[in-house]
């Protein structure tokens, strides 16, 4: 890494470039080389940490294949379960409507900054299509 160095009257001085993005609607900043984690190999899709809206889609699934398998009798089961509320439930759930596209925006990391959690998991339109409309 190319890194600027100096001394000034407080002592020595280094700049390091650093790329601020947003990721999930959080800001992050990281190293230019992002694989420097693991030099000389590969970054690996598990070395990257799941964004929020990965979570929350991986638990709307998870939570709707158990009601359909038979294995939560309602969603208001899952409450009590999972000790959370049961509005954050079906939120979560609501996300297994969206539009396969939609999907993959989430789990590539490429849906628009200004979207946000709550933007997506109430009240999703019944429409592929509306959907679209409503976050391109």
């Amino acid at each position: 890494m190319n890194n600027a160095f100096c001394v000034n009257k407080r002592g020595p001085d280094r700049a390091v470039p650093i790329h601020n993005n947003r990721r999930s609607g959080r800001k992050q900043m990281r190293l230019p080389n992002e694989q420097s984690r693991r030099p000389g190999k590969l970054l690996r899709p598990w070395d990257v940490a799941a964004t929020p809206l990965e979570l929350a889609l991986a638990r709307g699934h998870r939570w709707l294949a158990m009601l359909e398998y038979g294995k939560l009798k309602n969603l208001t089961e899952n409450v009590a379960l999972e000790g959370v509320d049961n509005s954050y439930v079906s939120r979560m759930v609501n996300l297994t409507t969206l539009a396969p596209d939609i999907v993959e925006a989430i789990l590539e990391d490429t849906l628009p900054d200004h979207l946000t959690l709550f933007d997506l998991a109430v009240d999703p339109p019944a429409l592929w299509e509306e959907q679209r409309l409503r976050i391109w």
